[in-house]
This record gives C-alpha cells, sequence and structure tokens, in this order.
C-alpha cells in the first residue's frame, strides 16, 4: 500500500464557536503538480509540463517550463517517443512535440493531472452515503481554490440538519465513516469543522473572520450552498 495511504485514528475536539472538528495526518500529495510528485527527476517535470497544454511546444519551451537544460529534456522526449507517448515533427528549424493522446499510457498520464476533479467527484459520491445528510457539505481553502500543494489540508465544512443532536449516534457515525473514506481519497490530512445550521448564519453575520470568503470559494458536495445561507444571514 503507498505511504500517502497509511493513517492515523481520526481525533475529535471540540473548538470556539462549537464546532466539531475531526482532524487526519497523512503524507501529502501535491494537488498543482501532481505528474511531477508521482513520476521523479525530469521525466516527470516534462511529462507534467505537456499534460497541462494541449498545444504542441518547441522542446526549448518545454525545457523552460519544466526548469530543466535543453539537452535534458531532449533526451527524456526522445526516450518518450520511443514509448509512443510523445509525437515529435519537425518545423522550420524547429521540433515541436506534444502528448500522444491516444497512447494507453499517456492516458494514465492525464488522469493524475486531473487528479484534483477526480477526487472532488469521488467525494461527492461518496457524500450522498451520508446519513441523515448534512444541510451543506463543503469543501473550501486550497483544494477549492485548485491550489492544494504538499503542506495542504482539506478542509471541509459540515452543517447538521435542523432538529439533529450534536450527539446523534446515526449521525457522528455516518459522518466519521465519510471522514475515513475522504481521507483515504484525498491524501492529504483533512480537518472537518461541523456546526448547526443556526452557528454558520450567526457566524457569517460577523464581519471578520474567514466564513463569508469560505461562502465565496467554496464547493458544496451535498446540500445547499454556503453562499446561499450568508443571503439568509445578511
Amino acid at each position: 500500500m503507498p505511504a500517502w495511504l497509511s493513517v492515523r485514528a481520526p481525533q475529535r475536539h471540540n473548538k470556539s464557536d462549537a464546532c466539531l472538528t475531526y482532524s487526519t495526518t497523512l503524507e501529502d500529495v501535491d494537488y498543482v503538480q501532481p505528474v511531477e510528485a508521482v513520476v521523479p527527476g525530469v521525466r516527470g517535470r516534462v511529462l507534467g509540463v505537456l499534460a497541462r497544454v494541449e498545444t504542441e511546444l518547441t522542446i526549448r519551451t518545454v525545457s523552460r517550463l519544466a526548469g530543466a537544460s535543453v539537452q535534458q529534456t531532449a533526451t527524456v522526449i526522445a526516450e518518450l517517443v520511443s514509448l509512443g507517448m510523445v509525437t515529435r515533427r519537425d518545423a522550420g528549424s524547429s521540433a515541436l512535440v506534444g502528448l500522444e493522446r491516444e497512447n494507453a499510457a499517456v492516458g494514465a498520464v492525464l488522469a493524475l493531472a486531473q487528479v484534483g476533479e477526480r477526487v472532488l467527484e469521488r467525494l461527492r459520491d461518496s457524500a450522498r452515503d451520508i446519513e441523515p445528510q448534512p444541510a451543506s457539505l463543503i469543501v473550501f481553502g486550497s483544494f477549492a481554490r485548485g491550489d492544494a500543494r504538499l503542506t495542504s489540508d482539506l478542509d471541509v465544512l459540515a452543517v447538521r440538519p435542523i432538529g439533529l443532536s450534536p450527539d446523534d449516534a446515526t449521525w457522528l457515525d455516518s459522518l466519521g465513516q465519510w471522514e475515513s473514506i475522504a481521507r483515504r481519497i484525498v491524501g492529504n490530512p483533512l480537518h472537518m469543522f461541523v456546526v448547526s445550521q443556526e452557528e454558520v448564519q450567526a457566524l457569517m453575520r460577523r464581519r471578520s473572520g474567514p466564513w463569508r470568503a469560505i461562502a465565496a470559494e467554496g464547493i458544496t458536495l451535498v446540500g445547499s450552498s454556503l453562499s446561499s445561507r450568508a443571503s439568509v444571514a445578511s
């Protein structure tokens, strides 16, 4: 099993604003440059550059974007051409290169490059099994902005349904199961903040604090968006 899948048991403790917090610690995954994080060296950097563009590039441009010498880049590209993963064609005095997107191995590279989007899809799918359903379950912070790096946590806000006790055993067990699944999907540390609907509306009426930013940038997995709750609270 990959090292980044090994986990510690979740911890729950009370914090300010009566928030229930779940925290887990994992080895980290870079979601901005996932190809480079998995494929080491110049080869990973070259594949990462080519995976992020759909147009052909000159070897010199790939070299600059990958932070490698032209000679290193040319050597790696020649290897990838021999593997059928990269196409190369002459254009005047330059050579243009790009990924062969019909290649099966390239398909795996492209899937890795888009892992952030796939993570959110899987989090959303698994969240549909939480019972009872949260009024809102929202990813915010660096994962929502698309700039999660090695040191980034997955930040999640869960809003309890109206009338549900914070100690409801079914709710805590179901939410805890989802949290366990989510931390395995993501690989980075996960912090989940749980509040009631009344609490979140009161928190968003504050002039300071992170709640308005969460409403603006948050990605809703299930339930209603925080921005709609912010308009109710205004």
